[in-house]
């Protein structure tokens, strides 16, 4: 097995995600309130396959990128820094890729006991040792970010992100390789018993025989596991990549604010070789390459307008609701592109606006018949 391995282009924009997740993520946690002056005991923050540190061609791996950005971060004066407060966990089961790992994060960044935060490079498993080892570093009861971000195949037992979801102020990210959802016959039925909480939550989603569908089963699958789990809201999206195959990823949370500071990553990352995140609801929308080029030409993304339009063909709603719906149920969309695309929609005879008066949050709109139909 190679130590190292070249870095996708899926992979390398879904590290930008998560590097601006983790701008935002750091000082909403680490900084004191200014209204109560309550600062959190403790912050933890679980990478739990880890990887050797860096890839073949000398691009950082989650572990140097994740250490770096904290260290570095603008708002780091403010985040009262110490290894008593915040821990980064990092698994990593593969001896050589584990070593690597350890070598890597001393020669980048010195001893690792002389860092202001705690550093914890473990060789276990994932999925069976992720609870002990935060029951271990006291992590419970403060926040805590899960990165279940494996390549391969997802087996992290749903007890784990129950457990997780039940711990206030926490949140997780579960990633699944391009090739999951067609090796299924692969995996052990008992260890997607476990994954998924049951036969019964996931024995449809295996007779699932459309191709261009299966994915969109399993990842529907997976966000209702996460939902069962306690998370209160839960975001599935497919990263596409210029070249390359996509990745698909399902974010837990159960706090507002942790629900907006994806999508802000989301559309404040570097497009730097054309990715785009799409809806798995969409299927008619082509996605776009940088989330705001829309935007900047004043035009509606076809993928907003089929949302709003599978929204409605449901039931006439406000446009605040169909904003509320945006934030809770779609990968990237806000509350504020509701008034936009119904706007859009009016105009290109789509939507019927049933409030009198002009067109805002409060109007009540629905689809045309013709459109219904």
């Amino acid at each position: 097995m190679d130590v190292l391995w070249k870095l996708e282009p899926a992979t390398a924009a879904k590290h930008r995600l998560y590097q601006r997740y983790l701008d935002a993520w750091w000082p909403i946690l680490l900084q004191t309130s200014q209204r109560t002056g309550y600062s959190r005991p403790r912050v933890t923050l679980l990478d739990a396959f880890a990887g050797p540190g860096r890839y073949e061609d000398g691009e950082p791996g989650s572990p140097v990128f994740i250490l770096d950005r904290l260290l570095h971060h603008n708002a780091v004066d403010r985040m009262h820094l110490s290894p008593q407060r915040v821990h980064l966990i990092f698994i990593e089961k593969d001896r050589a890729r584990h070593e690597h790992l350890r070598a890597e994060l001393n020669s980048r960044f010195g001893p690792l006991k002389d860092l202001p935060v705690r550093v914890e490079i473990r060789r276990v498993e994932a999925g069976r040792d992720s609870l002990a080892i935060l029951s271990e570093l006291g992590s419970w009861g403060n926040p805590v970010l899960g990165i279940f971000d494996s390549w391969g195949s997802v087996n992290v037992p749903l007890d784990v992100m129950r457990r997780i979801a039940r711990n206030r102020s926490s949140e997780v990210i579960t990633t699944f390789g391009p090739n999951w959802f067609s090796r299924r016959e692969e995996l052990n039925a008992d260890i997607l018993d476990t994954v998924f909480g049951g036969r019964d939550h996931w024995s449809a989603a295996a007779e699932e025989l459309r191709s261009d569908e299966r994915w969109r089963v399993w990842l529907r699958t997976y966000r209702d596991a996460l939902r069962r789990a306690g998370f209160g809201y839960q975001l599935q999206f497919e990263l596409v990549p210029r070249t390359g195959q996509p990745l698909y990823l399902v974010f837990g949370t159960g706090s507002p604010a942790g629900l907006n500071a994806m999508k802000d990553a989301m559309w404040n990352v570097d497009d730097l070789d054309g990715e785009s995140f799409r809806d798995p609801r969409t299927r008619g929308a082509k996605a776009d390459g940088q989330l705001d080029l829309f935007q900047a030409a004043g035009l509606v993304d076809d993928e907003l307008v089929e949302l709003v339009t599978q929204r409605l063909v449901a039931g006439a709603a406000t446009v605040e609701t169909i904003g509320e719906w945006l934030l809770t149920e779609t990968s990237r969309w806000m509350p504020k592109h509701a008034l936009k695309a119904a706007r859009q929609m009016r105009q290109d005879g789509l939507m019927v606006v049933q409030s009198p008066g002009k067109l805002t949050t409060k109007s009540r709109v629905s689809l045309q018949a013709q459109v219904r139909a």
